[in-house]
This record gives structure tokens, C-alpha cells and sequence, in this order.
């Protein structure tokens, strides 16, 4: 059963993550969008969007260091277990508590909103409940185990094992006596993964990251003066070739006889 859980699980969900988008990608580009219901309404929007998005990159980030760093290098450049575990716990009370907000009032204008309730999909919802299921355990895990619990040093466990998928040597038995919350965390982390190409999420991949270093647009531009105003084109005359008398022949552009005859209108 821990072969099933913690070697296969994963792997097929990477798969999963990385097959998805590639049919996504191919099959369904027009799709490839946030679904934005800005239009619709925009007062919860414009504060819900902000925290959960701030929250969200604190938090990927907290997991990338914790999970991805081994505790033997912060340790080389000076870091103490006791700084780490206050750095991380502070952090991550801090930016789960603005994504477990900004979520909440998506959510909240998800259902409150007759309009936004009308263009929600069963996709939408799913991806909601598996946000506010994966930030429950995540908050559980930081709060009441590592805040005002005994404590849990994941990174000589949970970390382990997951830097082993990418070695292609996972073991299971790390995970044996890691916390429940800890091993649904995990678990339902990759399962995430999976559902992902299949939501709206995938906008992440677009987003416009060359707008920070393209050259400006310049709109109008001028130089010097303002050009002086150009005649009427029927006032604008026409010089022809010299003559072999030196003389040029001067002529309007357009002659009084190419005028068409205009009845005389009395009032």
C-alpha cells in the first residue's frame, strides 16, 4: 500500500501534470484563459484577488525553500535549526492567513453574486474545494502542530522523500511515521498537480513576463515646431518641366473647363 501511495501516486500524477497540458495546449487554446468575471463584478475582486495571489506566491514559495533546500546547506551558511523553524512558522502563519482570506472572498463572490453564480462551472467548483481543502491542511499542519503543537521537523522526512522523486529513488518508509496531516498534505499536493491542466490555472503559464523588459511604445512623437498647414487641394498648383525657353509653365491643378457646369440655385 505505501508502494501505491508514495512511488506510484506520484509519478502518475506528474504524468498527468505534464500530459495534460501538452493536450490542453494542443486541443483547447482558446480555453487557455483565466475565464476573468472582472465584467460582472469587481468590488470583492478587487480585494480577494490581490491577497490570495500575494498569498499564494509567499506560500509556493515557503514550500520550494523547505522542500527543495536541504537542511545540511542552511546550516553551511549559517542558518540555525531554531531561526529556520521561526522564519518558516512566521511566514507561513502570515501568508496562509492573506490566502486563506483572499480564497475566502473568492469563494464568497463565487455564491453571493447571482451573476458570478450563473457562469460558474462544476470545474470551478472543484478547483475551489481542492484550494480550500489543500490550505486547511497546509494551515493545520504550520498552526497546530509546528505553532502550539510539539512540533514536526519535515525536512528530515517529507523533504527527503519528495527530492528522492526527482532522483528516481523514493522511499516510502519516510513517510511512514510522518503526521497524518502531514502525509494528506502531501498526498493531496500531488493530486493537485493532476487536476491542474484541466482548470482555469493554467493561465500561470501565460502570464505576461515580457512587459518587463520590452521596449516602451511610443504613441506620438514630435519634433521641433508644428508643420505648417498645407493649402486646400484645389488651390495647390503644379509646375511642369522647363520649357526649352528655360520657362516654367505654371497651371492650376485643376483647369475651369474640367469644372462641370453647376446650376445657379436663387433663394
Amino acid at each position: 500500500m505505501s508502494t501505491l501511495v508514495w512511488i506510484v501516486v506520484p509519478y502518475f500524477c506528474i504524468g498527468v501534470f505534464i500530459g495534460g497540458h501538452i493536450w490542453r495546449w494542443r486541443h483547447d487554446q482558446f480555453g487557455w484563459t483565466t475565464h476573468t468575471s472582472q465584467i460582472l463584478e469587481n468590488r470583492l475582486l478587487r480585494l480577494g484577488s490581490p491577497l490570495f495571489h500575494l498569498g499564494a506566491f509567499g506560500v509556493i514559495g515557503g514550500h520550494a525553500m523547505g522542500l527543495l533546500v536541504p537542511a545540511s546547506l542552511t546550516e553551511a551558511v549559517g542558518v540555525s535549526e531554531h531561526t529556520y523553524h521561526l522564519v518558516s512558522v512566521t511566514g507561513g502563519v502570515a501568508t496562509g492567513v492573506m490566502l486563506v482570506a483572499g480564497l475566502s472572498l473568492l469563494i464568497a463572490r463565487r455564491f453571493v453574486s447571482g451573476r458570478i453564480r450563473r457562469v460558474t462551472t462544476t470545474m470551478d467548483k472543484v478547483l475551489y474545494a481542492a484550494l480550500a481543502a489543500m490550505v486547511a491542511l497546509g494551515m493545520s499542519g504550520t498552526v497546530v502542530i509546528n505553532l502550539f503543537g510539539e512540533g514536526y521537523d519535515y525536512r528530515e522526512t517529507l523533504a527527503v522523500w519528495f527530492r528522492q522523486i526527482f532522483y528516481l529513488q523514493p522511499d516510502p518508509s519516510l513517510m511512514a511515521d510522518a503526521p497524518l496531516v502531514f502525509q494528506l498534505h502531501a498526498i493531496g499536493g500531488f493530486l493537485f498537480l493532476a487536476m491542474w491542466p484541466f482548470t482555469r490555472l493554467v493561465h500561470v503559464w501565460s502570464a505576461p513576463l515580457a512587459y518587463l523588459w520590452r521596449p516602451y511604445v511610443v504613441y506620438r512623437g514630435r519634433r521641433g515646431p508644428a508643420p505648417a498647414p498645407q493649402p486646400a487641394p484645389s488651390a495647390v498648383r503644379t509646375v511642369s518641366a522647363a520649357r526649352p525657353s528655360g520657362r516654367p509653365s505654371v497651371r492650376p491643378a485643376v483647369q475651369p473647363s474640367d469644372q462641370p457646369d453647376r446650376p445657379t440655385v436663387k433663394a
